[in-house]
């Protein structure tokens, strides 16, 4: 699962230039070319004007807090309890 916030188009502006892949006929996605982020999904046919952006990577990612789950009819089985599972700041002892 992935978090993700809606821009209008003119309103992003991208340093570099991130590597796009077709991943259908309407949708392109884009990753940094260094690391392999995810950073945008755009879809002209679903979204015109608008770019999808994954929240984790902006600089403040509490300025835009989830407000829905989208897409639910294919998430994991589990996904209905997975906020009742035990919480870490970090990984556990083993």
């Amino acid at each position: 699962m992935v978090g993700w916030t809606l821009f209008p188009e003119n309103m992003v502006t991208v340093h570099g230039d991130p590597v796009s892949y077709q991943s259908s006929e309407h949708a392109t996605r884009q990753f940094c070319g260094t690391c392999g982020t995810g950073l945008f999904y755009r879809n002209a046919v679903a979204f015109p004007g608008r770019v999808d952006i994954q929240s984790a990577t902006l600089d403040d990612q509490s300025a835009f807090p989830p407000s829905i789950h989208v897409q639910f009819a294919e998430a994991a089985p589990w996904m209905g309890s997975a906020h009742e599972l035990p919480k870490f700041d970090r990984y556990p002892e083993v």
